[in-house]
């Protein structure tokens, strides 16, 4: 579907005009082991406030966070999913004990450390 212009460009308005509403972007993967984040921990999170401005800055902290690559609220118990990278188990501990933990809307965490990654 990809066609070169004159300018050797690829021209891809044939991709555009049958998938343009599908792709709604594009993505790097990135080699987390070479930026020294060797440890993958997902981590569920259980609230204890359905207050809606404590929820809201509970997941504005979250997502700032540079150790969480990955957020997700679900329906039921837990309340989020968490992927977390980081260089070892001494940093994500220090991430869930000061970062994680302090904030006011957290009950419960419980960590889950990657063996191996299947599928990505």
């Amino acid at each position: 579907m990809t066609s070169r212009t004159g300018a050797g460009k690829p021209d891809n308005s044939a991709a555009k005009a049958l998938l343009g509403p599908v792709i709604t972007g594009y993505r790097a993967v990135i080699d987390a082991q070479k930026l020294g984040r060797r440890l993958e921990v997902t981590a569920t999170v259980e609230v204890r406030s359905t207050d809606t401005q404590t929820i809201a800055e509970f997941e504005r902290a979250v997502v700032a966070f540079d150790e969480v690559v990955e957020a997700r609220k679900v329906f039921g118990n837990p309340d989020y999913f968490l992927r977390i990278l980081v260089s070892g188990i001494e940093e994500y501990e220090q991430f869930q004990m000061q970062k994680l933990t302090a904030l006011p809307a957290v009950f419960r965490v419980d960590s889950h450390q990657t063996m191996r990654l299947l599928k990505n």
